[in-house]
């Protein structure tokens, strides 16, 4: 997975919720949904979110040792 393929979903899970909030049906990953699926959208563009951050974290690719 690339940074730009993560902005890429977050802005297509952005794209769906405001369709979602203006009363349409979209299709994500081959799912359509509407309203009553809005906290599933919100829920993958918060993944989304995360591992784009991921890539940003100053330990990215490090565990963290605890002694």
């Amino acid at each position: 997975m690339s940074q730009a393929l993560a902005q890429k979903m977050i802005d297509a899970y952005i794209a769906a919720e405001l369709d979602v909030l203006d009363g349409k049906t979209v299709t994500v990953n081959g799912k359509t949904m509407g309203s009553e699926d809005l906290p599933a959208i919100i829920a993958g563009r918060k993944e989304w979110e995360r591992r784009l951050n991921a890539y940003s974290s100053p330990n990215a690719g490090f565990g963290q040792a605890q002694f």
